[in-house]
């Protein structure tokens, strides 16, 4: 055995003695005492985590999981509900293909999951990473994951130079000649749980790293500076307006297209800044009252708020009565104008 093929028997130790804990996570020791992990629960943490931190998915898998404990429990809530239950995650496109796949699932594979990576690939909503995740770890095929985490700890074990993206097509081909064919879920997840708190964006902890003595950027005294990442054009900063009006203690919102920015969500009426809307839902005597300031993925967005009590019907949206909509509802942006603007509400 090269040195190589001991790598994975090395991380596999280790992570059996520091593995994190996870809500949708099966310990080594279960998994070794025959606990095999559910695959709905696996696939929804993994759509929660893309782009998005273990802390931050926490409380939301706690919510979804108790509100909807399988997959035909999510495939037959509606769409409102759904989307409701993540506002503040971000990346909206998640939930609606989360109800997507869910119902896919039901309806095409008896509620089961597929359980080879290419039958997973035929699911909405689930690309090459998230295939390969869910196969790993709820089925123990022999699948390569790769994440962020894992790009970082590759390119450091054998110190890539090529900056990202362009670096991701040879840390796969590397990841892949690591993947065991033995307990190949707990590998993956425990290379990614290497990236996540050892092998750290900065200031590795290369002394308690069970690859240490194998690691070339490490060898070299550049891990810390590993992977090279392309440098990011500079965001662009779009402005808008954002209408709040309301009579009687109702408030007039409006569902977004399933199509485009926070698509499918309850939002408040406004201008063309996302490519929806146009001008002010309703004649009334409009008043600004403040900014809010929120950034995306690909551009910063400030919106002014105008609020106005309506007396006269809506060109568009509807008035919805406060009791009938919970705040929470509403996407992060969303929420931040109705902090806004809810103390100059009537009724």
């Amino acid at each position: 055995m090269d040195a190589s093929d001991s790598l994975p028997a090395q991380l596999l130790a280790w992570y059996d003695r520091h593995a994190r804990a996870m809500p949708w996570r099966v310990s080594p020791q279960d998994r070794a005492a025959g606990v095999r992990p559910d695959p709905y629960r696996v696939w929804l943490s993994e759509v929660m985590l893309q782009q998005t931190t273990v802390a931050a998915v926490k409380d939301y898998f706690h919510r979804f999981t108790a509100r909807w404990p399988t997959v035909a429990a999510l495939a037959s809530a509606p769409d409102a509900d759904v989307m409701g239950e993540w506002a503040g995650l971000g990346y909206y496109a998640r939930a609606r293909n989360l109800l997507k796949c869910a119902r896919a699932v039901v309806a095409d594979h008896g509620g089961t999951f597929p359980t080879s990576r290419e039958g997973l690939l035929t699911l909405p909503g689930i690309g090459p990473y998230t295939a390969s995740a869910i196969a790993a770890i709820a089925y123990d095929d022999p699948a390569t994951v790769v994440d962020g985490n894992v790009e970082r700890v590759i390119s450091r074990l054998h110190l890539v130079e090529t900056p990202l993206p362009a670096a991701k097509p040879e840390l796969t081909a590397l990841a892949a000649r690591l993947t065991p064919q033995q307990r190949p879920g707990d590998y993956a997840q425990a290379i990614m749980d290497l990236g996540a708190t050892i092998c750290t964006p900065r200031s590795p902890a290369c002394g308690i790293c069970p690859w240490s003595h194998a690691c070339a950027a490490r060898a070299e005294g550049v891990q810390a500076d590993l992977p090279r990442k392309s440098p990011k054009p500079e965001k662009p900063t779009r402005y808008g307006t954002l209408w709040l009006g309301h009579r009687n203690g109702a408030v007039l919102l409006e569902r977004r297209p399933d199509k485009g920015l926070l698509g499918g969500m309850l939002g408040i009426p406004g201008d063309g800044w996302d490519g929806q809307g146009g001008p002010a839902p309703a004649p009334a005597d409009w008043q600004p009252i403040g900014e809010v300031r929120h950034t995306f993925t690909h551009f910063h967005l400030i919106l002014t708020v105008h609020c106005a009590r309506l007396n006269a019907p809506p060109i568009r949206g509807d008035l919805i009565p406060r009791h009938q909509f919970r705040p929470a509802d509403l996407p992060t942006v969303m929420r931040k104008a109705w902090d806004l603007a809810r103390h100059t509400l009537d009724g």
